[in-house]
């Protein structure tokens, strides 16, 4: 055998920009074609290592208990794992009739789980991580915007489980981003002043410096304005199905 056919197969991972991998698939829900039916909505897809787990059992108690909230910003979740649907199904069940767990209880998990035997979907995506894994995917989390485009991607070892603020607020921020036509500094929350992009001449920049315009400016290159949470929230939520 040649050193060409030893080299294990290295999957590649989508990045940010590229057009969501699409693929059909069974769910929990029913049948899902991905990402297509989600054409004009945010959507989650994220993978856990394993049914019957305790990681996982705690990070999808949360994110059903959080649904609601992300369905306000247009956001739609979608789950994955290796496991047959029959496994998905039962554990689901398991997870809302004996499960308490940080005051959350009777817990049930509406949006799709996605049946992926076959590892075909894991490996579209790189949740395959051959140093963690061979047979489990890895807590990949990708955000995919209403457009089919991959907008964020975050992967956690299995023994690590998920900031779930973390992932919402980047989802808001990715929208303010798009609606206002800014950015977001560091630790950025709705509500907080944010980045203007720089000056386009030297005659705007000097406008900013000597705050002629409602923006703060701490040299040419760094500008910021107030833009408040409310006026966030109103334009993120018209856009909710």
């Amino acid at each position: 055998m040649s050193n060409e056919t030893m080299k294990p197969v290295v999957e590649s991972m989508p990045r940010i920009g590229d057009k969501a991998p699409s693929f059909k698939a069974v769910t929990t829900q029913g049948d899902i074609n991905f990402p297509d039916q989600y054409q004009g909505s945010w959507v989650i897809l994220f993978s856990h290592p394993a049914d019957f787990t305790p990681v996982c059992t705690s990070e999808f108690m949360t994110f059903a208990s959080l649904e609601p909230q992300f369905n306000e910003i247009n956001c739609k979740l979608v789950g994955l794992s290796i496991d047959g649907l029959y496994s998905h199904i039962a554990w689901l069940r398991s997870l809302k009739e004996k499960i308490e767990y940080k005051g959350m209880k009777n817990i049930e998990v509406k949006f799709p789980l996605i049946e992926d035997i076959t590892m075909e979907v894991a490996k579209k995506y790189g949740m395959i991580q051959p140093g963690e894994s061979m047979t489990k995917a890895v807590r990949a989390v990708f955000v995919i915007d209403p457009k089919g485009f991959i907008r964020t991607v975050i992967y956690y070892p299995a023994s690590l489980g998920r900031n779930f603020d973390e992932i919402y607020r980047v989802v808001v921020a990715l929208q303010t981003a798009d609606a206002f036509k800014v950015a977001t500094p560091a630790d950025w929350r709705p509500g907080d002043d944010v980045i203007v992009p720089p000056a386009g001449s030297c005659g705007v920049a000097k406008d900013r410096m000597e705050g002629k315009e409602d923006i703060k400016c701490y040299d040419w290159y760094f500008c910021t304005k107030k833009l408040d949470k409310e006026t966030i929230m109103k334009e993120i939520k018209k856009t909710a199905k």
